[in-house]
């Protein structure tokens, strides 16, 4: 009994002393605090092969349907300091639109969804943007889809920016959200079996002062 309990107060000690040294190295320690990057200011244009949009849409009301576009071009005027004064146009071509099936994406490129022959391209021109936050912000604009154009409002959080090691091109990075009505656009088809409701997500992808390249 004695010898247990002679063991255990060794151990106590040797406890109480390690921690007053790592206390010790503790206060010699300077903290380190994680900062947000300054962005750049400037002229962006879009990065084609980084930059996605993805929709989704209720299917018969057993699953979220997903597909992809690609190809967008565009560009960003940034003011990070004064986010207001910022300013966004892109564009996609409609026929990048991509889905898990061909026969699916070949009936959303026709006459009674997004009528691509019709309607090649998408466009989104923004007409104001609010911060919400360091990395938050609001952007309405006007979406132009299958000869309709309405007023939308994407919530964008800032992902990254820094020099590109692969093209040492200075580059932003964004994911925007939003949520459109089908119907809005003049696409009623199959209102029945498909939502009228379809969720965005853009994941933005700019370099400054280059044009978007697609190779």
């Amino acid at each position: 009994m004695k010898r247990a309990a002679f063991f255990l107060l060794a151990g106590l000690v040797s406890v109480s002393r390690l921690s007053a040294v790592e206390a010790a190295h503790a206060s010699d320690m300077t903290p380190v605090m994680a900062e947000a990057p300054v962005v750049e200011k400037g002229v962006y244009h879009v990065d084609g092969l980084r930059t996605q949009v993805v929709f989704s849409v209720t299917c018969l009301s057993f699953s979220h349907y997903h597909g992809m576009f690609s190809g967008v071009s565009g560009s960003l005027l940034l003011d990070s300091a004064h986010p207001e004064l910022s300013h966004v146009a892109l564009r996609l071509p409609v026929q990048s639109l991509m889905t898990t099936a061909g026969a699916v994406t070949e009936a959303l490129w026709g006459e009674d969804w997004l009528d691509a022959r019709k309607y090649p391209d998408a466009e989104f021109v923004s007409t104001q943007i609010v911060s919400e936050g360091p990395s938050q912000a609001s952007v309405s604009g006007r979406l132009t889809l299958h000869g309709v154009t309405r007023p939308v409002t994407l919530h964008v959080h800032f992902v990254g920016a820094g020099t590109n090691p692969l093209d040492q091109a200075y580059t932003v990075g964004f994911e925007a959200r939003g949520t459109i009505q089908r119907s809005a656009f003049g696409m009623r088809s199959a209102m029945t079996a498909v939502g009228d409701d379809v969720k965005l997500t853009l994941t933005g992808v700019f370099e400054k002062g280059r044009a978007g390249q697609d190779e």
